[in-house]
């Protein structure tokens, strides 16, 4: 026995590692069955509390109140992050075909575009989409076939068109390649599980969120530009006084008698009495700017409110022609990234003028992190600059005290408040957040960095639990049947030497669960394959040690002499074969792609732990009973 004592310790010591690296994900499901029991009582509230709440709205809350209990209860987060990934397939997800908008890039590289430029641009973008060649090689033959040259906007004069066209091609792959690897930071950072992102075409990513239901918030998550801006609101007697000249204009537009508006502070204020008495549909007409833009406090600031609906109304008036002659070229205007619900029920968003030029950008973060405001309790995003940034900050906060600066993210405004002394050390904040959660999504977007160009969404699946559950459901039940079979058979063939090969198939497949849990592997549906295969390759060596034990009990041989000569002599196919699969396996998952590299990581592990369980634990056994003096039959 003392002989055996090593190789059953190492047994033990092998099936008690699996049991514990498996335990997060046993933990996991009992407690998603425990937060299920909450969610069912949440439920029951809501619509007692709110009979009319339509089922969408009622999934958003307890959607959120899932996540707020799986976030913040310690022992549940820590289980989810230890337990077995589940792949796309199993555990549902979003599946995304995004294209890096290059001609987007391409307009920001240009030197002086003009309206030439930007309609050779636009052609060669919807050229682009039919065909795979690249934007930059269609730009630079359009433009040879205009005999313009490239250095009209790119390069240097003394540049060939061909020298630039490359340079072009090279910074339109780089930008591809730089999206690729943002969307991977961001990704890791907001903790999907194996998500899995590649590169299709020219311009193309594919991309698979294992666990991600939102799509709103995945979308917003990949194709958030990130850039990050810091711009000075306008006084309230400079905007008040533009934004009256758009209102006269228009007013103008519309045929209006201009005595209706020769008081500029009657509109400014929109509280006189002759203003009061007008209807609705009459302020309208002679007043079709601040109709829509409804002033929030005139003596202090020119923040107006604005309906969602008349949102795109205002972006078309401020586009007119001669709203453009009297507007400013160094001011626009720019919408809170959240809306306010009105007492009416209607979103309105906080419309600011502030300086088109940014005083300071976002290149300059180093660091970003979401907290909670101790103060107001309100979700917050503080950021750290660097030195540079931190120089330009100090003067810009020391020469505008008083004032307020914008912080403004990929054209949304999320706060501006006023500055009230000069800030030397870099740091600053963001508020704005609805929750915790969109603070956090706003943190990890500063910290991965702003896309290269805009990404375009082309086509987005979302494979719902329900249908994950489904293939778990069918994969389960075809490893257990399977199991079942090859047992019944291995028992009834080999009488009780197929239990103990029933008994090592047991070990094969939770030392196999073991490593991928332990290794953080994903577990697929052509996984769950690769596991029902492994079972039958296992049993596969046992049938080749037990025939080879019988030859040898024929010849004569005892048993405990035929038992060590079918193990030794059936060393040598057990292993070629298991060797020569391992090999494919392993080019299958060097070459392969998503489902096919589930299915040869599962069957690799399968077939190292198969061999551990066939040739060292089914070894063992025998050894023991031999030694114990117990009756052997192989069948």
């Amino acid at each position: 026995m003392k002989e055996l004592r090593f190789r059953i310790i190492m047994i033990i010591a092998a099936i008690a590692l699996s049991l514990y690296l498996l335990y997060p994900t046993y933990k996991d499901a009992m407690n998603t069955k425990e937060v299920t029991s909450e969610l069912a009582s949440y439920e029951a509230k809501i619509k007692k509390n709110d009979p009319s709440i339509t089922p969408t709205e009622l999934e958003t809350k307890l959607s959120s109140i899932k996540d707020s209990i799986l976030v913040n209860t310690p022992e549940y987060k820590s289980a989810r992050e230890k337990r077995m990934k589940l792949g796309l397939d199993l555990q549902g997800g979003m599946y995304l075909v995004m294209e890096v908008n290059t001609a987007k890039l391409l307009e920001k590289l240009a030197k002086d575009p003009d309206q030439q430029f930007k309609q050779i641009l636009k052609e060669s973008e919807a050229d682009s989409k039919s065909t795979d060649e690249n934007v930059v090689s269609i730009f630079a033959r359009k433009m040879k076939a205009k005999n313009i040259r490239m250095s009209r906007y790119f390069g240097s004069i003394r540049e060939s068109d061909d020298a630039i066209a490359a340079k072009l091609e090279q910074q339109e792959t780089d930008a591809v390649t730089r999206a690729i690897e943002i969307i991977s930071n961001r990704v890791n950072q907001y903790g999907v599980s194996e998500p899995s992102i590649q590169k299709q075409g020219s311009r193309r990513i594919v991309i698979e969120l294992p666990g991600i239901a939102r799509e709103e918030e995945a979308k917003r998550l990949l194709q958030g530009q990130a850039l990050l801006e810091f711009k000075m609101v306008k006084d309230a007697s400079f905007a008040l006084a533009i934004m009256n000249k758009i209102d006269e204009t228009l007013a103008g537009l519309n045929k209006i008698d201009s005595a209706t508006s020769k008081n500029a502070s009657a509109v400014k204020t929109d509280t006189t009495k002759k203003d009061q008495k007008l209807t609705e549909e009459q302020f309208a007409k002679e007043h079709p700017f601040f109709a829509l833009a409804r002033l929030i406090d005139p003596q202090r600031s020119a923040d107006a409110y604005v309906k969602d609906s008349d949102r795109n109304k205002i972006d078309a008036l401020l586009e007119n022609p001669e709203v453009k002659k009297v507007m400013p070229d160094n001011v626009q205007f720019l919408y809170d990234a959240k809306p306010m619900k009105g007492n009416d029920g209607i979103d309105y968003y906080r419309m600011y003028m502030v300086s088109k030029e940014a005083e300071l950008t976002g290149g300059v973060v180093v660091d970003a992190q979401a907290n909670i405001d101790p103060s107001t309790s309100a979700p917050e995003v503080t950021m750290q600059m660097n030195n540079e940034g931190a120089r330009e900050w100090a003067r810009i906060t020391g020469a505008n005290i008083g004032k307020r600066c914008a912080v403004i993210l990929d054209g949304q405004v999320y706060t501006a408040p006023t500055i009230e002394g000069k800030i030397p050390s870099g740091s600053s904040r963001i508020t704005g957040s609805a929750n915790m959660e969109e603070a956090k999504l706003l943190e990890i977007v500063l910290k991965a960095g702003a896309l290269p160009a805009p990404i375009e969404v082309l086509e987005q699946r979302v494979v719902g639990p329900s249908l994950g559950q489904d293939s778990i459901s069918k994969g389960l039940n075809s490893t257990w049947i399977g199991f079942v079979f090859v047992a019944v058979f291995m028992a009834f063939w080999y009488k009780k030497a197929g239990t103990f090969a029933d008994f090592a198939l047991i070990v094969t497949v939770l030392l196999q669960l073991g490593v991928l849990a332990g290794f953080n592997a994903t577990l697929t549906l052509p996984g769950i394959a690769g596991i029902v295969l492994t079972m039958g390759m296992a049993v596969d060596a046992n049938v080749i040690i037990y025939e080879r034990i019988r030859e040898e009990m024929a010849t004569g041989k005892t048993v405990k002499a035929a038992v060590d000569s079918g193990f030794k002599l059936s060393f040598a196919p057990i292993f070629d074969s298991n060797i020569t699969t391992f090999f494919t396996g392993l080019i299958l998952y060097q070459f392969g792609s998503g489902p096919i590299q589930g299915f040869a990581l599962t069957l690799m592990i399968g077939l190292v732990t198969s061999l551990f369980s066939q040739l060292v634990v089914v070894r063992v056994i025998f050894d023991f009973m031999l030694a114990k003096g117990y009756k052997i039959n192989v069948g």
